[in-house]
Formats: C-alpha cells, structure tokens, sequence
C-alpha cells in the first residue's frame, strides 16, 4: 500500500510526459530537405523569367526591339518583387474574404525566421520566408508574360505604370480565390476532433468549427477547381490580358504588309530552354514538398513538353512542308503551359496525351485562328498561354482520374482520396477557368484605359519605326 501512491503518481507523470510529447509530435514541423528543395525552386523559377523568358521574347522581336523587352522583363520582376513584399502576399495569402485577403502580413508584419507555411501533407510544413519567395516569383513572371502580346509598339510607361496595377488588382485576387486554403494540418485537427465528439453539443461545436475552417480558403479552391501551379493563376490570367491589350493597343506599324521575322532564333532556342529548365521549379516546386509528388510532377513536364514540341513540329511539317526551330520551340512551351495544372495530378501517360493535343490545339489558334480574326499578338501569348492554359485547366480535370492514372484529389476531412467525379469536377474546371477570364479579361481591359489616359498606350509611328531600343532607352542591343 505505501507504493500506491507513488506509484499512481509515477504513472500520471508518465501520461502526462506522454502527452506533452503528443503535443510536440502534433506540431507542424519543418524539414530541411522540403526547404532546400524549395529554396533551389524558387531560384528555378526565376530563372524562368530573367534570363529565360526575356531571351526567348528578345529573340523573337525585331533587333531594334530586343532591348525594350529585356527591359520591360526587367522592370517587371523588380517592381513586383517590392509589391509582393509590401501588401502583395498579405492579400493573396491571408484570410479576408472569398475574393482577396487582408493587410496582416502586410511590409511581412509578423513573419520570421521561425514562421512556418503549411504543404499539402500534414505534419509537414516549410518556412513561411522561401514560401513567400516561391510565391514572389510567380507573381513576378505573370505579369511579364503579358508584354510579348503588345511587344515593339508600347510605351515603356504605359508598362511601368501598368504592371504594378495589374498585379495589385488583378493578379492577386485570382492568386487568393485559386490557392488560398487553411491547410491540411487546421482542417486534419478540426476533423480528428469532430470524430472524437461524443456529446451533442461537443459534435455541433466541432462541426462549426471544421465548417469555418473550411470557409477560410479561396472562392475558386471551394468551387474545387484544382490547379497544381498555375494553369489559371497564371497563364490564363496573362493570356487574355495580352490578347486585350493586344486589341486595344493596336496592330504594329506594317503588321501584314512588311516582314517582322524574329532577329535572333538562336536567342530564343536559349530563353526556351531556360524556361524549360526553371520550369521544374515551377511545376515541381508547386508540390512544397521533396516528396514523390514533385518526382510526379518533374516527370510530367520532362514528357508532355518534349510531346507538345514534336506535335506541334510534325503537324506543322505536314501542314506547311516544314519543321521549324520556332515551332518546336512554341510547342515545347505550349506543353509547359498545359502541364502546369496537371503536373501533381495526371500519370505520365496523361501528361504525353495532354502535350500532344495542346501542341496541334495551340499551333491551329497561332496560325488559322489568329490570321483568319487578324488581331497582332505579337510573340502569341493568348495563343500559347492562354489557349493552352485553358486546354491544361480542362485536361487536369479529367487526367486526375485514378482510373486514367491520376492521383485522385485529396479529401482531408475523410483522410483519404476522395471518389472521382466526372461532372462535378469538370464543372468545378469551368468554374476556375471562366472565372479567369471574366475577371482578368474585364479588369485589364478598364486597366488599359486607364493607362491610356494618364501617360498614352502607344508610340507614335516615328519612334515605332525606328525602334523602341533607341528611342526608349537611347541604347542599342548591338553595336557593330
């Protein structure tokens, strides 16, 4: 009897040793390998943007032209790297409504060394800092895919003033309503605790708070549109904003009546290149984790870009009489385009599938389509990235399916993959995608206006005609 007590005590030490390291096992952690891998994807992606995207653009202007677009490249990543750090990521990643986030981590107000970011797995997270650098770099490379639909005819003010409008107001609410969600570990927890509920009143306080969780995300995340890094964040959203400013800028000076080849194919064959190097930050990078996800996702954009190049390739030898460098070339970015919704989500064998009928889909909108409604697109980013963005977003809809060799989606409520739905996660796509395209396509409309009235769109002839290199920048590309 007299080791009762201490023995009782020894074991309430114990359960509560127990549940203290219960509670440390419960708290998220962060794994260095997931940060190294993160940190090297970041850099990937911008790698994408400067050099990779400015070469391939410069390469595909006119000589005259080469150095305004690296410059608009430029100007571009610079400025919105500063948007991001002072309100850009608060808004796109906080809680705040449905349609855009708040200002509390705004000037990075409360994010530290320590700060953590959730993943897509449980118990795994990643330093809020690489988190907000990842996501910086997509935000910088948006906005510059736009400038190639208007390339060699803007005012380089009309883009300066431009570009940080169209990220503040239109970027950032796309990037909230597509990708802003709680996370697995908040929705996991509320989750384990509904279940663990006995009483009446215990289950309905659990519920309401897994059901505010839930509410915390994105309107387009809670449609169930799915998008693995950026079919619509991205490339969408850029390519019907380069296809109205295209329009509303008008064609270039001698658009179809004089030669406007691009100076330097070499050039672009390099950018391309890079962007397909930095596009495994991207892609890969989008599964947060070093993890047999992001092996998925490297695979599927090393087959469906190398499909896309050689459809594209082939079906315009067959059509014209001729491969061309710059077909391939387009084509390899086409694959790139559409396998950025799908890279975490469709097999290998879907990835392929989904390059080859992109690169047929994408060089019929480049060429019959855009020669028959006579609009200048000039370095066709509606015809690359949003055409191909949309045949992505519609294609990972499908692809996801186990059965095809998808992943399924993840349901973290029930903690296993959620039963596939065809219709419903169609409609969820079309949900993602006409969302895009109202919001993006109306908003840079209204943006382009307004630009249009406080410092002019365009050059005039004079100064269109001798090149934007000269006359912009008083700076040549090349000196002979």
């Amino acid at each position: 009897m007299t080791f009762k007590r201490p023995y009782s005590a020894g074991l309430a030490a114990l359960a509560v040793g127990l549940l203290a390291a219960t509670a440390a096992y419960a708290e998220p952690t962060v794994n260095k390998g997931d940060n190294a891998w993160m940190l090297t994807s970041t850099v990937l992606v911008l790698l994408m943007t400067i050099p990779g995207l400015a070469l391939f653009y410069g390469g595909l202007v006119r000589a005259k032209n080469m150095l305004s677009v690296l410059m608009q490249v430029f100007y571009t990543v610079c400025i919105v790297v500063l948007l991001w750090a002072l309100y850009g990521y608060s808004l796109a990643f906080t809680g705040g409504s449905d349609f855009i986030g708040g200002f509390s981590k705004a000037f990075l107000m409360g994010v530290t060394t320590d700060s953590k970011a959730a993943t897509f797995s449980v118990d795994a997270n990643i330093s809020e800092l690489i988190y907000i650098c990842f996501q910086m770099t997509f935000a910088a490379i948006t906005p510059a895919l736009i400038v190639g639909a208007f390339a060699e005819r803007m005012k380089f003010a009309a883009v300066a003033l431009f570009v940080p409008l169209w990220v503040t107001l239109i970027y950032l609410p796309i990037a909230h309503m597509v990708w802003y969600w709680p996370g697995p570990d908040l929705i996991t927890d509320a989750a384990k605790a509904l279940a663990a509920a006995t009483d009446g009143a215990a289950k309905t306080a659990a519920q309401a708070k897994l059901d505010e969780i839930n509410a915390d995300a994105g309107w387009i995340f809670k449609k169930g549109a799915i998008d693995f890094a950026g079919g619509t964040v991205v490339h969408i959203n850029a390519g019907i904003a380069g296809l109205v400013g295209a329009l509303l800028i008008g064609k270039r000076v001698g658009y179809g009546k004089e030669l406007m080849a691009p100076h330097s194919l070499t050039m672009s064959m390099i950018g391309a290149s890079l962007l397909w190097v930095g596009w495994f930050g991207f892609n890969a990078g989008s599964n947060l984790e070093a993890s047999g996800g992001a092996a998925l996702a490297m695979t599927n954009s090393f087959v469906a870009t190398a499909a896309a190049a050689m459809a594209w390739m082939f079906a315009e030898w067959i059509v014209k009489g001729h491969p061309s460098v710059l077909g391939a070339l387009s084509g390899a970015v086409a694959g790139l385009v559409a396998v950025t919704p799908a890279a975490g989500f469709a097999g290998p064998m879907g990835a392929i599938v989904l390059g080859l009928v992109v690169g047929v889909v994408c060089l019929f909108f480049c060429t019959v389509v855009k020669n028959s409604l006579g609009y200048d697109d000039s370095l066709d980013v509606f015809g690359v990235h949003c055409v191909g963005g949309i045949v992505g977003a519609i294609g990972t809809g499908i692809l996801v399916n186990p059965a095809l060799g998808g992943t399924g989606v993840m349901d973290y409520v029930a903690g296993k993959i959620a039963d596939y739905d065809f219709v419903a996660q169609m409609t969820s796509q079309l949900w993602g995608v006409c969302t895009t395209l109202v919001w993006s396509g109306i908003g840079s409309a209204i943006l382009f206006k307004v630009v249009d009235v406080i410092v002019g769109l365009r050059v005039n002839v004079e100064t269109e005609r001798e090149g934007l290199d000269v006359t912009e920048h008083t700076e040549r590309a090349y000196n002979m």
